[in-house]
This record gives structure tokens, C-alpha cells and sequence, in this order.
């Protein structure tokens, strides 16, 4: 049993013990996690997205904040900002939520392209830059956002470049029934099922498990396999833009972390194919033709994937 592995056992059984969704859901979110990625929860209002958020960061026992944005919220809401300090004579850099371990980004879409674009930085290069200074953030740094369908009242599309800066873009869809029953029963109480949620590991074990995760065996047919994907993408007409290189390096590392985050020292064709909906969904652009003709990107990538032949692959030892 890998250290890997074992680490997202305990993260996993933590946040499962409140969030009654798919279990897949949350090896994709530690896959991130391990990845060095961020992750967009994108769905309905209600679905559990930030109970589910909330728990796996309760569970690294990372310092954590939520951003809960709003239209009139600020970037120097987000990053943090300088303070005049009359007594010093000087100005004194407070802090913005920004700077934790884990941070929640909840309702991402309802604030203004310009807060948005206040996160490009922090999640692309793992710092802020104010007043000309550069502050580093915390490692591991790991953004969490949510995000309601862009019909819904209030919202804002993301701009193109923060799409890119999210490892996966996923959405859980609705709960079982069963599952919905439990957590109807679980709400009924005194005490919010997440504030029971412990810290099952530590900062420490998280970054030597990212380090190890650059181990996990890559085949070369799995990486051809990539390609071909990012491939496909790039020369179907009914793009306007296909997926750029960071977008196949993403797929490439989450699949080590997947495989990982599964027991497996080597990742498979089945786990790129699994992870692709979800890494290329929202940096691909549809042609203003497709879009009138009704077409959806998550279409166009399962078409991709029933049309891109899994290579021979033998498990490695």
C-alpha cells in the first residue's frame, strides 16, 4: 500500500462520513489537490458542493478560509491589502483570505471579471504582488471554487484564462436517493455534520506525498494516448480552440495522482480516459457556428474519447 494512498484513505473516509455523494468526486478533488492543481465545482445551488469543499479541508487540516463572493465583492477583498499605520508612519500589509493552505472560493461566478482575475495570479505563479511587493503563498496552496450554471440569476462567465488555471472542472449531479435520505437525517441535528469532520493528516505528510506522486509510472503509449486527445481537439472544426500544452501536462499529472490516490504505481489508459472530460471540459471554446447548432463541449469530448482508440497497455510491475 502506497503512502499516497493511504493519505487520501484517511482524507476520504473523513469526508465521506459527511458528504453523501460519489465517491469518484472526491479521489478527482484529492487528485488535484496532490497534483499541485485547483478544482472548479460547478453545479445547481444545493447539490452539497461546499459541504463537500468545507470537509476535505477540514480533513488535510490545512489552514483554510472561504471567500464568499458577491458583485460588489473587491480584488483587495481576496488578495489582502496596505494599511496606513500612523503611529509607524508606514504602510503595514494586511492579509487577505487568500493567503491559507486550502481556500474555498464559494459562488466563484457572481463576482465581477475584475475580483476574478485577482485569483490568476495567486493560482498560476502561488503568489500576490501589492503595492510592487510579492508575497508568497502557503504550500500547499489549494483552491477550491464552486460555481452555479451561468443561467442562473447574478452570474458572470469566467474569463477565459481563469477557466485554464483549474485542474478539473467537475460537477456531481444530484444524490442518490438513499444518499439524499441520509443527508436530510444528518442535517436534523443540533451540530452541522461538518463541524465533526477532523484533521486526519498533516501538512508535512500532504507535501511528501506530492513529491512522490512525480514517481508514478507514466507508459509511453499512455502519453501518446495524451496527445492524441489534445489532438483531436485541436483539429475538430467544431472548436474554435483546442486544448493548449498546460492542459495536457494537467491531464498527464492528474492522471499520477489518480492512479495514486487508487493504489497504483503506474496509470492506465482507462484513467486518462476517465479524467479527460473533466481537464479539458472548460478550456476548450466552441465556434460561434456550434454554439447556434446547439452543440456542447462535453459532447464534443465523449465523441473525442469513443473515437480515440485506448492503446495496447500492459500493467506495470
Amino acid at each position: 500500500m502506497n503512502k499516497i494512498y493511504e493519505l487520501s484513505e484517511k482524507i476520504r473516509k473523513e469526508t465521506l462520513n459527511v458528504f453523501k455523494g460519489n465517491k469518484d468526486t472526491v479521489d478527482m478533488i484529492l487528485a488535484c489537490l496532490l497534483a499541485g492543481g485547483h478544482v472548479l465545482l460547478e453545479d445547481v445551488p444545493g447539490t452539497g458542493k461546499t459541504v463537500l469543499a468545507k470537509s476535505v479541508a477540514k480533513a488535510t487540516g490545512l489552514d483554510f478560509s472561504r471567500i464568499q463572493c458577491t458583485p460588489d465583492l473587491m480584488p483587495s477583498d481576496v488578495t489582502g491589502s496596505s494599511v496606513w499605520i500612523p503611529s509607524k508612519s508606514e504602510f503595514e500589509f494586511r492579509k487577505g483570505p487568500v493567503m491559507a493552505g486550502i481556500v474555498l472560493v464559494d459562488e466563484l461566478n457572481r463576482a465581477t471579471p475584475r475580483t476574478q482575475s485577482a485569483l490568476l495570479e495567486c493560482m498560476a505563479e502561488n503568489q500576490i504582488s501589492i503595492d510592487g511587493n510579492m508575497y508568497a503563498l502557503p504550500k500547499p496552496f489549494f483552491v477550491i471554487a464552486t460555481e452555479n450554471p451561468v443561467e442562473s440569476e447574478g452570474t458572470f462567465p469566467l474569463p477565459e484564462a481563469q477557466k485554464d488555471r483549474f485542474m478539473m472542472c467537475l460537477s456531481m449531479g444530484y444524490p442518490e436517493e438513499s444518499a439524499e435520505k441520509e443527508i436530510i437525517l444528518a442535517q436534523n441535528t443540533p451540530v452541522h455534520p461538518v463541524e465533526n469532520v477532523k484533521a486526519v493528516v498533516t501538512k508535512e505528510e500532504i507535501l511528501e506525498c506530492m513529491n512522490e506522486a512525480l514517481k508514478i509510472y507514466v507508459d509511453d503509449s499512455v502519453l501518446n494516448y495524451i496527445l492524441s486527445l489534445a489532438k483531436f481537439t485541436r483539429e475538430d472544426g467544431r472548436l474554435l480552440n483546442g486544448v493548449s500544452p498546460r492542459a495536457t501536462l494537467a491531464l498527464y499529472k492528474a492522471g499520477q495522482c489518480y492512479a495514486a490516490v487508487n493504489n497504483r504505481t503506474y496509470v492506465t489508459p482507462e484513467d486518462i480516459k476517465k479524467l479527460a472530460i473533466p481537464v479539458f471540459r472548460k478550456r476548450v471554446i466552441l465556434s460561434t457556428d456550434s454554439v447556434l447548432k446547439g452543440y456542447k463541449a462535453e459532447s464534443i469530448l465523449q465523441e473525442m474519447l469513443e473515437q480515440t482508440n485506448l492503446p495496447d497497455f500492459k500493467a506495470h510491475a
